[in-house]
């Protein structure tokens, strides 16, 4: 029977997505007015700085300022929801740890005992 594999992420991609998506976009909702808007012209609708200071009445030094704050405020967000999740991603497990352990040192030994033959 044949295997077709599809384009389209998978559900598990998906969903992940959208969960990302969704911890983004409150991130970004609770930014105040004045970096919410800087950070919205800058990085999501590409203007430049100058171009960021001209519809929004400030100067380069304000919009590089509020938008370096409002990156921060947004890693702040983000960590602070996803802490607990990620810090159980990258659980450490010592059986499957000692278990690849051993079966190197086997395949070592193995290789080293061939070489001596030769």
């Amino acid at each position: 029977m044949d295997t077709f594999t599809s384009s389209q992420p998978s559900p598990e991609h998906q969903a992940y997505a959208r969960e990302l998506q969704r911890v983004l976009e409150e991130a970004v909702d609770e930014l105040p007015d004045g970096y919410r808007a800087v950070f919205m012209l800058r990085d999501i609708e590409g203007l430049s700085t100058s171009e960021t200071g001209e519809g929004l009445g400030l100067g380069d030094e304000a919009v590089k300022t509020r938008l370096h704050r409002a990156r921060a405020m947004i890693r702040r967000s983000v960590a602070s929801r996803i802490g607990a999740v990620a810090a159980g991603a990258f659980h450490f497990q010592a059986t499957r740890c000692d278990r690849v352990v051993a079966y190197v040192l086997e395949q070592l030994e193995a290789y080293a005992v061939s070489n001596d033959r030769r």
